[in-house]
């Protein structure tokens, strides 16, 4: 069973609102996709080893598994492509929290083209097409997937900084859950 990048989206959005139990329809719901595609999604997680489920209802992403995943895998299985300059979400070291961290001219930190967006610059494929509409409705989920594309498009320097920062992004989201020491 193969990943596909909405996998990771899902998987991103219930990391950044840990331990909230997402019905299917919800998610589907909160990253404009079907419920059968966020079902078949977690699916494929629980296949690959990312997530966990211990009941059919029940599921949750394997941190470590998926930060290893994102800081290795991602930028050779999903590979980010540059276009024209358009107006769009801002995002890897163009939003936070990679933003506040390095100078970088203006018009030239990279968007997800998108008619909502406020901001100009070179556009970058999304991990899936509805992440830049995602985003926008979730900030906490807006900065984990603007640092996986600092990942997938960075030159090195941007590239460890991003790494440095989803792994604490990750493990703070985690603490702060309500039973996270359960």
């Amino acid at each position: 069973m193969d990943l596909k990048p909405q996998d990771l989206l899902v998987l991103l959005k219930v990391a950044a609102h840990p331990p909230q139990r997402w019905p299917y329809a919800a998610l589907g719901e909160a990253l404009s996709m079907s419920a059968s595609e966020a079902h078949a999604s977690v699916k494929r997680a629980v296949a690959s080893g990312l997530a966990v489920a211990p009941s059919r209802v029940e599921w949750s992403p394997v941190r470590p598994n998926l930060l290893e995943f994102m800081l290795h895998g991602v930028r050779y299985v999903w590979p980010a492509t540059m276009g024209p300059v358009k107006r769009g979400v801002p995002t890897a070291f163009g939003a936070e929290p990679l933003a506040s961290q390095l100078t970088v001219a203006q018009g030239e930190a990279p968007v997800w083209a998108h008619p909502d967006g406020k901001a100009k610059g070179p556009t970058l494929s999304p991990l899936y097409r509805t992440a830049a509409q995602a985003a926008l409705a979730d900030p906490s989920l807006h900065r984990l997937l603007a640092l996986l594309d600092a990942l997938r498009t960075g030159r090195a320097r941007e590239r460890n900084l991003a790494a440095q920062l989803l792994e604490t992004e990750l493990m703070r989201l985690h603490a702060e859950a309500p039973d996270a020491g359960r």
